[in-house]
């Protein structure tokens, strides 16, 4: 090739990467309005966005309807094998209520607790160019009766809740692209979202079963999105370590450390 056309090359690589960044923050943005918008009460929100490289054309056809579910279905199990820690219910296991009627949105399918205000509030899509969409809230139940701190302030963050979205969003990611047939890696961004620039404060469980604020633990009022790359291909190790990966970085945030 010529060095005009190896210029070329590279300058239409880094514009198709940076057009991807731009669609991947668009999509957290739109999830992170939709989900503060409807929330029942004043929470913290794990949201995920995850969109592969070369996303399915429009003219790939969509995922049938009676096929979403089993797409959920699957990836919660998949993510149940990232961890040995069985206490903590994953937020896909919120979806049951709905995982019958799954509603069409613009070129995707939408699960929602959001409009039922029974139990955790969870909110999930899958689109049908293979991105996926995860938001979790993570202040619901996190002060449980009188074993929580009393020094907790602003919004509680359940870190134990937060690293099983971590699993669910990854594995949910993975498990769209293996179904639609998506051939390349997927974007991941994740981020804890508010309404308002509010104290976050994590939450831990001691090995008592109760809940405390970590010693020297920090309250941002707001944390940076943080990025991930994932296969369709990979596996369970690959696939955790990848989850650990956003965990790690999010947590970081409160000066605390987590595990999956």
């Amino acid at each position: 090739m010529a060095e005009h056309q190896i210029e070329r090359a590279y300058r239409d690589r880094f514009t198709r990467a940076q057009h991807a960044q731009d669609e991947l923050e668009r999509l957290l943005t739109y999830t992170r309005e939709t989900v503060l918008a409807e929330q029942a009460e004043p929470s913290a929100w794990f949201v995920a966005v995850a969109q592969p490289e070369r996303p399915l054309p429009r003219t790939a056809p969509p995922l049938a309807r009676e096929k979403v579910g089993d797409v959920c279905t699957t990836a919660l199990v998949h993510s149940q094998r990232l961890t040995r820690d069985s206490r903590t219910v994953a937020p896909l296991r919120a979806l049951d209520a709905v995982l019958h009627n799954p509603r069409p949105g613009l070129r995707r399918w939408v699960f929602s607790t959001l409009p039922l205000n029974l139990g955790r509030e969870i909110h999930t899509e899958l689109h049908h160019d293979g991105s996926t969409v995860l938001a979790v809230n993570l202040s619901w139940r996190a002060l449980r009766g009188d074993s929580a701190d009393p020094r907790t302030t602003g919004l509680p963050v359940d870190a134990d809740i937060t690293a099983a979205a971590c699993r669910d969003a990854l594995a949910l990611a993975s498990e769209l692209a293996r179904h639609l047939g998506v051939d390349s890696s997927s974007h991941v961004r994740a981020a804890i979202v508010t309404a308002e620039p509010t104290p976050l404060t994590p939450l831990v469980t001691d090995y008592g079963g109760l809940r405390s604020v970590p010693d020297h633990a920090r309250r941002p009022r707001r944390i940076q999105p943080v990025t991930a790359l994932v296969h369709p291909a990979d596996e369970d190790d690959l696939l955790g370590l990848s989850a650990q990966e956003i965990l790690t970085d999010l947590v970081s945030r409160f000066g605390i450390t987590a595990r999956l």
